[in-house]
């Protein structure tokens, strides 16, 4: 006993100084996601939840069966959940600023017509466009007032928001810089080119709904119907978990599953 104490105490610095360092990475990995938001809480209350929220999904899955197996399952969801998070507000503010894009085409070239130049028409868009657009693009006018290229800050908005459609606006406008283009008009076009593509993705997502609905029900029916089955008679299934011809079988019914939901999924997106 006094030897697992003495190399418990002896590990366990170390243990410490491991765990500091993931969680200092931690936080500057989440600060610079944190900037990429423009978000206001404080990147070190969010790190903390990679080390509460796996203790609390493990210990509730524990006691709530009496077995590790779920608690190692609950751990591993409580330390997916911060990046899920994190991962759904920068795709929620993506989705803003794209649904934003259009509208600022349309004040930046009403901007151009009444005689103001680009960069003032950008001053413009900052003080009149909520957030995200005003943050993004207020963000570029002070790269641009510290010394770098506009054009240069366009590339490096294109590729912090990674936005199709904002890719078609950078690249028409480092385009019309250097050939002379009008402006006005190829964010005329530019307009009407997302227009059309965003009516096009709209009818390819109804026209491949029933097709999606089928493999969501084809997903979720084999365990709806497993969970049925044991409802009625929990031993029904027995025979397939304690035979090895039964384990096989249900390893293949569970791959296949995978790879039907995958080819269904598949066939079901088009990408255009």
């Amino acid at each position: 006993m006094g030897s697992v104490v003495l190399i418990a105490v002896s590990i366990f610095p170390l243990f410490l100084k491991q765990l500091r360092a993931w969680q200092a990475e931690k936080e500057v990995k989440v600060a610079k996601q944190m900037d990429q938001m423009f978000g206001d809480k404080s990147p070190k209350a969010i790190a903390q939840l990679y080390f509460i929220l796996p203790l609390v999904f493990a210990m509730s899955g524990y006691f709530l069966s009496q077995s590790l197996i779920p608690a190692i399952i609950g751990g591993a969801i409580g330390l997916a959940i911060p990046n899920f998070i994190l991962k759904i507000r920068l795709a929620r503010r993506k989705q803003k600023f794209n649904d934003q894009l259009l509208d600022t085409i349309g004040m930046l070239s009403s901007c151009l017509k009444g005689g103001l130049s680009l960069l003032q028409g950008f001053e413009v868009l900052v003080e009149e466009m909520p957030a995200p657009m005003s943050q993004e693009l207020g963000l570029l006018l002070k790269e641009n007032k510290m010394g770098i290229p506009f054009e240069e800050s366009l590339v490096r908005l294109n590729k912090r928001m990674n936005i199709e459609e904002l890719g078609l606006v950078v690249n028409a406008l480092l385009v019309a810089r250097e050939t002379g283009g009008e402006l006005t008009k190829v964010f005329s076009r530019l307009t009407t080119t997302i227009r059309d593509n965003r009516k096009l993705k709209e009818n390819i997502k109804t026209l491949t709904l029933q097709g999606r609905m089928q493999g969501a029900i084809m997903s979720f029916l084999p365990i709806l119907f497993v969970l049925w089955v044991l409802s009625v008679n929990k031993h029904h299934f027995d025979i397939m978990l304690t035979s090895d011809i039964g384990r096989m079988l249900l390893v293949a019914a569970v791959f296949l599953q995978i790879i039907g939901m995958f080819l269904i999924r598949k066939f079901s997106i088009i990408n255009i």
